[in-house]
């Protein structure tokens, strides 16, 4: 251990037992299978026939010999008095379900990665290990990667379908984030406050002095706009990722307001967590959160509510309170979707004419198999949220609060090159800390903060305009 580091035994040792414990304790896997949800079951042929007055339907090679060669499909009327059966998910039913070893995999992860990080802040506030890599920070990073890649799978289900109207969705809302995204960069920092422009000047001006001794200071200008096109074109594609996510989230909302219809407790969490998103941007507008509180009107005067280092870990652990409400109510919203097999049953009781068995099967089972993906529809922006506000406290230097702040670190400078006609290992070790001083001169936690936080209410943001379109859309539009 004392070779290897705590650190990297413990990453090792959470890395094994992923492994090793997936088939035998998923949280993922207990969080659809726990027997809180319950699936409705499509009726069979024999059910329909006798729910609309008709004989058992004959099997094909009955039909066969009795000269009946007609390949009808059986039908019923729309009006007849289906009720479903329901039943708890088990593990076995999860298995037909569509994406669902990726969702486990990637809740799983995104479960022990959080252990880790907890693991590596409690290990560098007893032991403080100045020179050693956080590794928390690694598994952080991965599963923001893992996140995006997520997004993109679902995103990329979506493009594949015939109809091809959920493609112009996504389509036109990434050209609008496109354009919000353009809009939020340019306003000034009074009244965004993430720290962005003094992260990116701080990284120009220890880059100039590189660049300078190699005669290429004319490459700054374009690195700066390379930086912003990037940062523009990225946050494009995550609000075309988030978007069918917020309008699901809208659904499943009203629908689990509708299943709590008598208790109270259970609505006012709901309306909590779904206007959480809001909470999140508004804390980043500075005339309404850090100046009102930094500088409260008390009559003619201003008071000083909190210092601005306690309104930086108030705002984390409210990201991260909200992140956990958001957990706790994930099997309302689950339920809520698969009720809509039940509602679209009750629609059809109101429609004249009439169906075939197989669509009513279809639908009612289709409803089913795609748990998963709203699964992580609805768990994929909570986890991204929770590691770019993990990221944002460990890489830009905050404080939980829990311990005395970390003193700002001096910036890193440029290591001399390794001496010739030293040892292979010297002459590696040195080039490992030129690498890390000029890596760390550049990225400053000031840059770190300034990006994570941008990220942190990009997501946020996205999820606002998305479900609150996705309100107005299943209340009046759906609806007419």
């Amino acid at each position: 251990m004392a070779v290897m580091g705590v650190q990297l035994v413990v990453s090792l040792l959470a890395a094994s037992i992923m492994q090793k414990m997936a088939p035998h304790c998923s949280f993922a896997r207990w969080l659809l299978c726990n027997g809180s949800l319950r699936r409705y079951k499509h009726p069979s042929d024999e059910e329909l026939c006798a729910l609309a007055g008709k004989q058992r339907p004959k099997a094909k090679r009955d039909r066969r010999m009795n000269g009946v060669t007609d390949d009808k499909p059986l039908s019923v009327p729309r009006d007849i008095d289906l009720r479903l059966d329901t039943s708890p998910i088990t593990a076995v039913d999860a298995l037909v379900l569509r994406y669902f070893l990726e969702y486990q995999w990637f809740v799983d992860f995104a479960v022990y990665s959080t252990a880790v990080y907890v693991f590596t802040e409690g290990y560098y506030c007893l032991a403080d290990p100045q020179k050693e890599t956080n590794i928390g920070v690694l598994w952080c990073l991965l599963t923001v990667v893992f996140s995006v890649k997520v997004f993109f799978m679902v995103m990329r289900h979506y493009f594949r379908s015939e109809e091809g109207g959920e493609r112009s969705v996504c389509l036109t809302f990434a050209f609008f984030f496109l354009l919000l995204a353009m809009v939020a960069l340019v306003i000034r920092e009074d009244y965004l406050e993430f720290g962005l422009e003094p992260g990116l000047a701080g990284v120009s001006s220890n880059l100039e002095s590189i660049l300078k001794q190699r005669g290429w200071e004319w490459t700054l200008p374009l690195a700066k706009l390379a930086f912003k096109l990037g940062l523009v074109a990225l946050c494009s594609f995550l609000g075309a990722c988030l978007t069918f996510p917020g309008l699901r989230l809208a659904q499943t909302h009203l629908d689990a307001l509708r299943l709590a219809a008598d208790k109270p407790l259970t609505q006012v969490l709901l309306h909590v967590s779904f206007l959480a998103p809001v909470l999140v941007v508004v804390m980043w507008i500075k005339p309404i959160a850090r100046d009102f509180l930094l500088h409260a009107p008390m009559g003619k005067q201003t008071v000083q509510i909190m210092s601005d280092s306690a309104y930086n870990t108030a705002r984390l652990w409210t990201i991260v309170g909200l992140c956990l409400l958001r957990l706790a109510v994930t099997r309302h919203h689950l339920q809520a979707y698969l009720g809509l097999a039940e509602r679209w049953v009750e629609q059809m009781r109101k429609e004249a004419g009439r169906i075939a068995v197989l669509e009513i099967q279809r639908k009612i089972t289709r409803i089913y198999c795609y748990v998963s993906v709203v699964s992580l529809q609805y768990l994929g922006p909570l986890i991204l949220t929770l590691h770019c506000t993990l990221l944002l406290k460990t890489l830009g230097h905050h404080s939980w609060g829990l311990y005395p702040e970390p003193p700002p670190l001096p910036p890193a400078a440029t290591a001399a090159p390794p001496r010739p006609g030293g040892k292979d290992g010297e002459d590696v070790r040195a080039a490992v800390e030129q690498i890390t001083g000029v890596l760390g001169g550049i990225f400053t936690p000031l840059f770190f903060r300034g990006l994570f936080a941008f990220l942190t209410w990009w997501v946020a943001a996205c999820q606002v305009v998305t479900s609150l379109f996705g309100l107005y859309f299943h209340q009046y539009l759906a609806a007419s």
